[in-house]
This record gives structure tokens, C-alpha cells and sequence, in this order.
């Protein structure tokens, strides 16, 4: 007797099944949160973006909360994998990955990774004067941005790149502030010199710490983008 294909998926394809359909919702809730906030992202305006039952939503959240919350996870994944995740496995310790910490969150918030741009820039100012759960845990994410941030300063000092009496939690504000003022200028103007002000400052501010151990300013980031103009030169020629 053949089985029909829901007998033959069993339990533990439904259940993957049922993630891939969360993992497609949360997709498209994290880019529509990006660009109408996360107050907006209802289980109404979810089933209407997606063509889908509220019935069928509420098998996956329960409230809008708990979608709220689930986006911000979702984003904060999506952030990991385009920003530290690379920088973590591909760079070097002391100046050169502080800078490419800060150089990968200006591209993932250039190329428009999340629609609105930054998510977190979108969401932070958003909620930052709401209590709640959603605060709390957009505040939570923010935090481990600005710790990533103050390690990776802290590490340039250990290694000689920095000078050991600057002060790794001011130069991490300093990094953060800039990138959310370049991602403001690019969302609000459209201003397409936005980030290239943004990197320049934050050149400038390494420098201005830099020790004589340190590499070359100017040579930061070099390698890597050679490395993608090359990259799309070969795929230029081969189309």
C-alpha cells in the first residue's frame, strides 16, 4: 500500500517543515519591521504581506509580542552572519580587526542587508523610550555590538596597536555613534557619501590612538577589498 506524502514525510519532516515556513516568515517580518517598525509588525500586516491566514500565523505566534520578539531574534541572527561571524573568523587580532568590525556593519548597512537599513539603528530608536520586553531585549543586543566593539579595542591594546591609556569604552561609543549617524544621513538624505564619512572618522579616531607598532592606517581593509574588485572583475569577464 503506498503511503501518501504526509505519512511518508512523518513527524520529523513536519516539524522541518514547519521551521523552513517560521524561518520564511521571520525573513520577510525582519525586512517589513525594517522599514515600518517593529509597533507596526502585527499578525494582520504579516498575513497581508505574506498572502497567509492569521490562523496559520498564530500556529507560530502566539501575540504580537511574541512575533516582535522572535523578529529581533531573527535580526540579530541575520547581523551575526554578516558582520561578526567574518570578522571573527577572518581577521586579525588588534587594529586590523577593530577596523573591520566597524568596515563590515557600514557595508551590511550600505548594501541594505535588512530593506530600512540597519535594523537595530530602526529598532533602538523606536523603542528606546518604551518599557517592555522588546526594549529590554533590542537594549540587550546593543550592548553586545558596543562589547564586541570595546574587545576588539581592548585586544589592539594588548597586542601594542593602541595606546594602552585610551579609554576602550569611549572609542567603542564613538565607533557606534558614527555608523548609526551614517546610517541616519543614508536613510533619512540618501546621502551616498554617508558611510565613506563615517570610515573616514573612524580612521581618523584609530589613528589618533594608533602606537608606532601599529600597522599603516591607510593600508586597513586594503587587502580585503582588492580582493572582491578582483573577485567581481572575473565575474564580469565571464558574463
Amino acid at each position: 500500500m503506498l503511503m501518501s506524502g504526509s505519512e511518508q514525510q512523518g513527524p520529523r519532516g513536519r516539524v522541518a517543515q514547519g521551521e523552513r515556513t517560521r524561518a520564511a516568515i521571520l525573513r520577510a517580518a525582519v525586512d517589513l519591521a525594517s522599514i515600518e517598525g517593529l509597533e507596526g509588525l502585527t499578525i494582520g500586516r504579516l498575513s497581508t504581506e505574506l498572502a497567509m491566514s492569521k490562523s496559520g500565523l498564530f500556529a507560530h505566534f502566539g501575540s504580537k509580542e511574541e512575533l516582535q520578539l522572535a523578529t529581533i531574534e531573527a535580526a540579530r541572527a541575520i547581523f551575526i552572519e554578516e558582520v561578526v561571524r567574518p570578522v571573527l573568523e577572518s581577521s586579525e587580532r588588534g587594529l586590523p580587526r577593530i577596523w573591520e568590525l566597524c568596515e563590515r556593519w557600514t557595508e551590511y548597512a550600505q548594501r541594505g542587508v535588512f530593506k530600512g537599513g540597519c535594523f537595530f539603528a530602526a529598532a533602538s530608536s523606536e523603542f528606546d523610550g518604551r518599557p517592555g520586553p522588546v526594549r529590554d531585549r533590542i537594549a540587550e543586543i546593543m550592548l553586545e555590538w558596543l562589547a564586541a566593539l570595546e574587545r576588539g579595542v581592548r585586544e589592539a591594546q594588548e597586542i601594542g596597536h593602541l595606546d594602552a591609556k585610551a579609554d576602550p569604552r569611549q572609542i567603542a561609543f564613538e565607533f557606534n555613534a558614527l555608523e548609526m549617524a551614517g546610517n541616519w544621513a543614508f536613510q533619512l538624505y540618501g546621502d551616498l557619501k554617508a558611510f565613506t564619512r563615517a570610515r573616514e572618522a573612524i580612521r581618523e579616531r584609530l589613528r589618533s590612538a594608533a602606537t608606532a607598532q601599529a600597522p599603516p592606517i591607510a593600508s586597513l581593509g586594503t587587502a580585503r577589498r582588492e580582493g572582491k574588485l578582483s573577485s567581481f572583475a572575473r565575474s564580469s569577464s565571464n558574463e
